[in-house]
């Protein structure tokens, strides 16, 4: 990661935290009240091959859910009502600017991948997380609405995985060296722009 990149998460981070430090606040309170402790859900990621760290969300699932496989359609009702709300808005993911803070992601980067798809997809991932991880990404923009399309047809975990281990993947990774092969700070810039776009456009579907 260059220093130019990293001065920039570091600086887009700390105005973020300033800026929605008081829905930050809300929103922990209203997961408190409504679904209960835990407000925050952690997650064993990867940032590198044989480097893991713990990634923050608020927690939109039932308590008693565990990071087994990514989502899909047989974990539909697993999710809560305040969970649905603040997933169409990405707004579980804002304690992630703590991870970026920390160094764990960057604002831009390949998603960071549960520690069994690293060991199942060895070949792939050396590739891929020579970039630290992000919480967007151009594989994000491009490939999300697809992969969710696919995941919600699978209705058990060995099913998801499968379409996530032979489909998802492999295609994921492909978009993600694209970025790395081309990646600026202009460019960074752009995507975290088409992602804010996203994340407001009402008529998203």
């Amino acid at each position: 990661m260059t220093a130019g990149k990293r001065l920039m998460d570091i600086g887009l981070a700390l105005l973020l935290g300033l800026l929605l430090f008081v829905p930050i606040i809300l929103i922990a309170i209203a997961v408190l009240m409504i679904d209960g402790r835990p407000v925050f859900y952690a997650s064993k990621r990867m940032k590198a091959p044989g480097q893991s760290f713990t990634l923050w969300k608020f927690r939109t699932m039932t308590s008693k859910e565990r990071d087994a496989s990514v989502s899909a359609a047989y974990k539909q009702d697993r999710i809560t009502p305040i969970g649905r709300m603040l997933r169409q808005r990405r707004l579980d993911e804002l304690p992630q600017l703590w991870n970026i803070l920390r160094g764990d992601m960057s604002f831009v980067g390949p998603r960071p991948p549960l520690p069994r798809f690293v060991r199942l997809r060895p070949e792939i991932y050396a590739k891929v997380l020579k970039n630290r991880p992000g919480v967007t990404g151009l594989a994000t923009l491009v490939y999300h609405r697809r992969e969710e399309s696919m995941l919600s047809r699978c209705y058990s975990q060995s099913e998801t995985d499968d379409t996530y281990l032979r489909r998802c993947i492999p295609a994921k990774a492909k978009i993600d060296m694209i970025w790395s092969r081309n990646r600026s700070i202009c460019f960074d810039a752009v995507l975290i722009f088409r992602t804010v776009q996203r994340v407001f456009a009402f008529n998203k579907k």
